[in-house]
């Protein structure tokens, strides 16, 4: 299966960056500006986290004692760079928040794709 957000760079729907398809900042374009050294700085452009609604929510789980976000999301897609995602699909800044145990996950689909609910 092809990974949804490689396939978006290719139909061209993403603008490609210097930033792999799996990184929180591919798609975002970089600027520059001149310090006062003179010397030029790059940056990466703001990132706004998408709304946890823009989510298909494939199924819940409750963290336990000790768990990662990296661990489950490794558990549960294969990408454990991909902690970044549960944070956006679960509206949390800091993956920290998520980790607490007891804490009701949303495991979702990427930003976008639409799932069963979405079909009917």
């Amino acid at each position: 299966m092809k990974n949804p957000i490689q396939a978006m760079f290719e139909a061209g729907i993403v603008e490609a960056t210097d930033f792999p398809p799996e990184s929180r900042y591919s798609g975002l374009p970089t600027k520059s500006l001149e310090g006062p050294d003179g010397r030029t700085i790059a940056y990466v452009t703001r990132r706004f986290s998408p709304q946890p609604e823009a989510f298909a929510t494939q199924a819940y789980r409750i963290t336990t004692e000790g768990e990662r976000l990296d661990q489950i999301v490794a558990s549960t897609t294969g990408n454990p760079e991909g902690f970044w995602q549960l944070c956006d699909a679960n509206g949390a800044l800091f993956a920290e928040e998520l980790e607490e145990p007891g804490t009701e996950l949303r495991l979702t689909l990427p930003e976008g794709v639409p799932g069963a609910e979405d079909e009917l």
